[in-house]
């Protein structure tokens, strides 16, 4: 089989980024995006896409029309591709057996069992979301079980590895493409198919091919280790914070060991996005079912520590504000998960935001790329609140940065976005209740000139001498 034309299912993170890059580089590979949602569908055909994703914009317009098309006629999409990718969403099971770690695969089966349906003449069907391992077999099962008469499909297995914020680089300059099928004639067939589409511009020696359960093993590991590298940074800020010790020096002499690498060891406020605590979660699940007790109990602290980060945060908020918060008006800068995406899925703002609000504070928002109608749809969801009209009398979303902060007791900075970085915190602070205080949870800022132009801060794995001028004596306390 020559592919000719692919259809992607689900139009989210993954599939919508990685359909796009395979139309900017096969321009000869028809490809086309189905998704249920008419609005989703819609947003992806007008000049302001569904997702924030730098580069996107550039390859949609670029190969939109073109080789790429976004619809809603599912039915027409499976009937013509040789190439199906499955790229729904995965999200953990709020009830049930596995409630709160366990993957709830209904989108992926209702994808296989439509595909089942639909499907006539032979198919390559591909596992693109985040599955727990041996979820392939159960997609076989369906799709074998309610196949045609004359239709055959192999079933492959090919997770991605993208970083929100970095997704089209990642794609274009991909480490490595995982593409894992079964071990028969038929199966290596597909899997060669696959890696020609790939081979358009990823180097052979950098698509490595296995057996379609190490391929879904290999995902979850992957976002396993990398989380397990914040919170392992994040235990040792606290460590530093009670002995003295800088974690950022700390990461630096241990990320300049070539065993270990500097990557993902800077401390924070913690981890966040749709992948780590899901995937983490998924592992310990199965671990659990394979009576690896040990095991799963290794990996739960992973996501154990990055709750206590978080929590720790809020709490150094809440004490260095003599300890209320209730009706101060606070600052918070950054609500996405990360910086260069609009994505708040678990994103570490949530959780600080729900602590200021339980604890009375009046919250003024303000982040780049994320919607205030998402802003205040996480911010009244039922895992957050009970009163939502509450919260939204409590919560003001702002344009910019410096609007936010006028008349605010505190800067809580939440994402790491460079403008952050670069705005005029002399303004800010002529313009905020004294004492003003700056809690900066992501380590990005320059404490010594956020201290003399008169800002208390604080930050995270760090204990910052603050000089206090006594007027009256003319001398200098550090405190």
């Amino acid at each position: 089989m020559t592919i000719r034309k692919i259809c992607g299912i689900g139009a989210g993170y993954v599939g919508g980024p990685t359909c796009s890059v395979i139309a900017l580089k096969c321009p000869e590979i028809q490809v086309t995006v189905v998704d249920k949602s008419k609005e989703r569908i819609a947003q992806w055909n007008s000049e302001k896409l569904p997702i924030y994703e730098p580069g996107l914009d550039e390859v949609v317009r670029k190969c939109r029309g073109k080789n790429l098309f976004f619809s809603t006629d599912i039915e027409t999409a499976i009937q013509e591709a040789d190439l199906i990718f499955i790229s729904v969403n995965t999200p953990t099971k709020t009830f049930g057996n596995g409630k709160g770690r366990a993957a709830d695969l209904k989108y992926v089966e209702s994808a296989a069992r439509m595909i089942a349906e639909i499907a006539t003449g032979n198919k390559i069907v591909v596992e693109k979301s985040t599955v727990p391992v041996r979820a392939a077999e159960s997609i076989m099962n369906i799709l074998r079980a309610n196949h045609k008469p004359g239709v055959s499909c192999q079933i492959l297995s090919n997770p991605e590895f993208l970083a929100e914020g970095t997704a089209i680089e990642d794609l274009v300059n991909a480490d490595r493409v995982l593409i894992g099928g079964e071990d028969s004639p038929e199966g290596q067939a597909a899997i060669e198919e696959l890696c020609k589409v790939y081979e358009h511009w990823i180097p052979r020696k950098n698509i490595l091919t296995t057996n379609t359960w190490s391929s879904e093993l290999s995902k979850l590991a992957a976002n396993a280790f990398l989380a397990q590298r914040i919170s392992s940074i994040n235990s040792l800020s606290a460590v530093c914070e009670a002995t003295g010790a800088d974690v950022s020096e700390v990461a630096r002499a241990v990320g300049l060991d070539s065993r270990i690498g500097s990557k993902f060891l800077h401390a924070s406020v913690g981890f966040g996005g749709s992948c780590f605590q899901k995937d983490i979660l998924n592992l310990v699940y199965i671990c659990e079912c394979l009576n690896l007790p040990e095991v799963a109990a290794y990996w739960q602290q992973v996501i154990d520590m990055n709750e206590y980060q978080k929590s720790r945060f809020s709490a150094k908020v809440i004490e260095s504000l003599f300890n209320t918060v209730t009706d101060k008006r606070i600052s918070m800068l950054g609500f996405a998960f990360k910086k260069n995406t609009g994505d708040t899925r678990e994103s570490p703002a949530i959780h600080v935001a729900k602590t200021l609000l339980d604890e009375g504070a009046m919250l003024h928002i303000y982040d780049p790329k994320v919607e205030e109608s998402q802003i205040v749809e996480d911010l009244t969801h039922p895992s957050v609140t009970n009163d939502p009209e509450h919260v939204k009398s409590r919560i003001n979303i702002y344009k910019d940065a410096y609007s936010a902060t006028k008349g605010t007791h505190a800067i809580v900075l939440c994402t790491e976005w460079d403008e952050f970085v670069e705005l005029d915190y002399k303004r800010i602070y002529i313009n905020m209740m004294k004492p003003a205080y700056i809690f900066d949870g992501r380590k990005i800022l320059d404490h010594d000139k956020l201290q003399k132009i008169g800002f208390i801060v604080q930050t995270i794995g760090k204990r910052i001498t603050r000089t206090v001028l006594s007027r009256a004596w003319g001398s200098q306390t550090q405190i």
